[in-house]
């Protein structure tokens, strides 16, 4: 199958991909309906992908395009997941999804919750996120391929951030990446978008 990989450069991800006889590009940039990458492609994934596929890229690609999000939807769709989980202390984990034209919205296939301890900083719950967000593709790989789960609807509720969001709370990350999570539970009101 030849596939896109949407999003920063993730080598591991794609010898995965390509040990299993699958063809991958890779791209960062926004791709519009036009776009040449699209040409004999079969499956887009994203994962970190800066930019929105507007519905008529997605229209070519009906139960062929996923997002990998770094939250446990339907809580902290949108930009920086991660943080938003400390910030308002919503539950976190690793979520794979249709893509559709909604920011982290589609139907859900796979989720797994994980355990952040309160040692933790914004980098070292990051890079253990992202880990298992690249181990449950790895898992379920052939079976969102080849349409063999169920996707199940978003539950109502959950929560949504933009990227400016983020400016009220920087003063917070005195460490930056490394800041401590202990120091950012809960400090954010909270502002849940109810569906």
């Amino acid at each position: 199958m030849n596939i896109l990989l949407l999003g920063s450069s993730r080598p591991d991800l794609v010898d995965f991909l390509e040990s299993g006889g699958d063809q991958v590009k890779t791209a960062e940039e926004k791709i519009l309906s036009d776009s040449a990458l699209l040409k004999e492609i079969e499956f887009i994934i994203s994962y970190g992908y800066r930019h929105l596929l507007k519905k008529e890229v997605l229209d070519k690609f009906p139960h062929k395009a996923i997002n990998i999000h770094i939250s446990l939807l339907p809580w902290n769709r949108g930009a920086d997941p991660n943080l938003w989980s400390f910030l308002e202390n919503t539950p976190k984990g690793v979520t794979i999804h249709y893509l559709n034209p909604g920011i982290d919205t589609g139907d859900i296939l796979v989720q797994e919750e994980v355990n952040l301890t309160i040692e933790e900083t914004l980098r070292t719950s990051y890079e253990k996120l992202s880990n298992v967000a690249q181990n449950l593709l790895k898992e379920s790989w052939l079976d969102i391929r080849d349409g063999k789960i169920k996707p199940l609807v978003q539950p109502s509720g959950g929560s949504y951030h933009r990227l400016r969001d983020k400016k009220k709370y920087e003063h917070l990350l005195t460490h930056g990446w490394n800041t401590s999570v202990g120091n950012l539970i809960g400090k954010a009101i909270q502002t849940l978008t109810y569906e």
